[in-house]
C-alpha cells in the first residue's frame, strides 16, 4: 500500500506545473493519461494459487445481501464514514492552513511532501508491526487509528512552520499505518471467504464519508475564521470511528488464531479458504 504515498509525493510539485502549462483542462487529461497505465498493470496481474482451495462463496447479490445484514460488518463499514470524514482533511486543507500560519508556497508544499513521506513510511511499519501473530489486526487498526484522531487533535497547536511540519509527520506516520490495516482487518470482521464483496462495500460506504469530511472542514473554516474548528471536527470523527472497533466481535480475542479468519464471526466458515496474514 506505500505506492499511493509515493505518487502523492511526485504529484505535489507536478500538478501545479500542469495547471500552469497547460490550464486545468489540460491538466486533467494529462492525469487521466497516467491514471490509464492501471489498466496495464491491472492486466498484469494473476491469481494466486492457493494449494487446496475450497469452492469459493456465492457470487452476485446473494452474497452482498447477506454482507447487508452482517452486523459487525455494517459497524466496520459505518467506523471507516466516520475515519474518512476526517481523514482526508489534512490532505486537502494543509497548504491553507500552512499559509494560515505564515508558509509561503515553498514551506507549504514542504509540509505536504513531509507528510506524504512519513505516509509512506507509517503503512510500511505497520505492516511490519501486524505481522507479528500476537495480537489480532483489529487492536493494531484501532491502535493506529486512535493515534491518527490524536494527531488529528494536535494539529491546531502547530502554530509555526517547525511546529506544523512536526505535527504533520505526526500525522501522516499514524494515518498511513491506517490503510493496510484497514483491509486487512476486513478478513477478521467476515472471513476470508468475502473479502471482494466486503472490500467493494467498505469502500462505497466509506467514500460517503470522503465526499462530506473536506467540505465540511472548509465551512468551518468559513464560519470561524481559522481552521482549529475544522481539525477539532476531523479528529472527533477519527476517534469516533476508531470507538466502533471496539465492538467488533475479534477485538477481544487473546490471539489471532482463535476463532479463525473463516468466518467465526456470524457468516458460514466454509465460504472460503482460510487466508495467513502474511498473505494478505
Amino acid at each position: 500500500m506505500s505506492g499511493a504515498s509515493v505518487s502523492g509525493l511526485a504529484l505535489g510539485p507536478l500538478v501545479p506545473l500542469l495547471l500552469d502549462t497547460y490550464g486545468w483542462r489540460g491538466a486533467l487529461l494529462l492525469l487521466a493519461a497516467i491514471s490509464f497505465n492501471l489498466m496495464v498493470a491491472g492486466a498484469l496481474l494473476r491469481p494466486l494459487d492457493v494449494p487446496n482451495e475450497s469452492p469459493g462463496p456465492p457470487r452476485g447479490q446473494t452474497g452482498l445481501s447477506r454482507l447487508l445484514r452482517h452486523g459487525p460488518f455494517l459497524r466496520y463499514a459505518l467506523a471507516f464514514v466516520l475515519v474518512d470524514a476526517g481523514y482526508y482533511v489534512p490532505y486537502v486543507h494543509g497548504p491553507a492552513r500552512a499559509h494560515e500560519v505564515g508558509c509561503d508556497e515553498r514551506r507549504a508544499g514542504l509540509v505536504m511532501a513531509a507528510t506524504a513521506v512519513a505516509d509512506s513510511s507509517g503503512r510500511v511499519v505497520a505492516g511490519l508491526l501486524a505481522a507479528r501473530p500476537a495480537a489480532p489486526l483489529l487492536r493494531h487498526l484501532f491502535g493506529w487509528s486512535v493515534l491518527t484522531g490524536l494527531a488529528l487533535l494536535l494539529l491546531p497547536l502547530g502554530t509555526s512552520f517547525g511546529g506544523l511540519l512536526a505535527l504533520a509527520l505526526a500525522y501522516g506516520f499514524c494515518a498511513g499505518a491506517v490503510v493496510p490495516l484497514q483491509f486487512t482487518s476486513v478478513a477478521e470482521v467476515v472471513g476470508a471467504g468475502r473479502l471482494i464483496h466486503a472490500i467493494g462495500l467498505m469502500q462505497m460506504f466509506e467514500s460517503f464519508g470522503s465526499l462530506l469530511g473536506a467540505p465540511f472542514a472548509g465551512w468551518l473554516r468559513d464560519l470561524t475564521g481559522d481552521f482549529t474548528a475544522s481539525f477539532l471536527a476531523a479528529g472527533a470523527f477519527l476517534l469516533a470511528g476508531s470507538l466502533l472497533i471496539l465492538t467488533l466481535p475479534g477485538f477481544f480475542r487473546t490471539s489471532r488464531g482463535d476463532g479463525g479468519k473463516g468466518g467465526g464471526h456470524g457468516l458460514a466458515p466454509s465460504e472460503g479458504p482460510t487466508v495467513s496474514p502474511s498473505t494478505l
